[in-house]
Formats: structure tokens, sequence, C-alpha cells
């Protein structure tokens, strides 16, 4: 009995195809509208878990070992083991993002771990704030619009990223988000008037 063993047009270079999307609790997510809302719901529930993680004792501990980690351990913090949990828990919601790409596509080819795409993350993180939960998400719309629907009209879209991205580091430094924010109090800091 030759048992022949396929293997070179599903996986490689050529990346992993065939893959399918799983049915939690019976529902069909090869459907568009079942896979969105379900994308949509993780997502609620992971930035959920992020801010109550941010606002948590834990949250308070890893701010002020971000901004003063000798400070920190001499309060007697373990400056380490704070980094290591948090580098698993973003590591974790990583992985959750990375496999619902997977699903959405039911492919993954290794050009999606590429500088290019890392690239496109870290910029989405810096454009849109780096220290907050909703500047990320800004960020990669940003991104994401220039990328999928600019990229449309304009052929040369990764040049008009680079100075949409030069226009935010001159104007808002930190962030879109952080920079909305500081205008934010600036208008409401002058319309109140001096006192």
């Amino acid at each position: 009995m030759r048992v022949r063993l396929d293997l070179a047009p599903r996986y490689g270079d050529n990346g992993l195809r065939g893959l399918t999307r799983p049915a939690p609790f019976g529902i069909n997510l090869d459907d568009a509208g079942s896979f969105y809302y379900f994308a949509l719901a993780i997502t609620a529930v992971a930035i959920w878990l992020m801010a109550v993680f941010v606002a948590s004792p834990f949250g308070a501990a890893l701010r002020g070992t971000r901004d003063q980690a000798r400070r920190m351990s001499a309060l007697g913090h373990d400056v380490w083991l704070i980094r290591w949990i948090t580098f698993v828990y973003s590591g974790f919601w990583g992985a959750v993002s990375g496999l619902l790409f997977v699903y959405y596509n039911k492919y993954i080819h290794p050009a999606s771990l590429s500088i290019t795409a890392s690239a496109e993350g870290l910029l989405a993180v810096i454009a849109g704030g780096s220290a907050t939960l909703a500047g990320p998400i800004v960020g990669a719309a940003i991104v994401m619009v220039l990328k999928n629907y600019v990229s449309a009209y304009i052929e040369r879209w990764n040049m008009l990223l680079g100075f949409v991205f030069v226009i935010i580091v001159i104007f808002a430094p930190e962030g879109v988000v952080p920079g909305l924010q500081r205008l934010a109090r600036q208008a409401k800091k002058a319309w109140r008037g001096p006192r």
C-alpha cells in the first residue's frame, strides 16, 4: 500500500492554504455577516479586558514601572515580573488578532510577518498614540483607510502614508488621540477664559 503525500501546494513558501473557520456554539462563521459580528464581539471583549487591565492596581504598577522603574523597585515591586506579565498579556492579544486574521483570509503566507507588515502596525500605534487604548485603533484606521481605499486612487499611497505620518509627528508628536485630548483641554481652558 503506497501513500502519496502531496504537501507542496499547501505548505512551504506558498503559505498555508485550505484553512477553515471554526463553528463556535454551532454558528457558521463562513457567512460574512456572522464572521463580522464574531470578530466585533472578540474585539469588544479584548478592549474591555485591556481597559480593566490598565485600570487595575496592576495597571497602576505597570505605569509606575514604565515611568520610574528604579523607584518602583525601591518600593518593593518586582519590575521584571511586571514587565514579563505585561509581555505575555500583550502577546496573548497579538495571538488572538493573528488568529482572527487567519480565519478572515482562510490563508496565511510568510509575507504576513514581513518588515512591511510590522512597520504598518508600528506606524498605527505611533500615529494613534502609544499610551492610550484608543490610539492604536485610530492609528490602525488611518493606515487601513490609506492602504485599502486611497491606494485604489493613488499609486504611491506609501508616500501619502509617510506624509500623513510626518504631519502627525509635527503637530501631534504624542499621537492623534493624545493630541486631540490636548487640543480639547486647551479649547476648554480658552473658552472658560482667565479667572
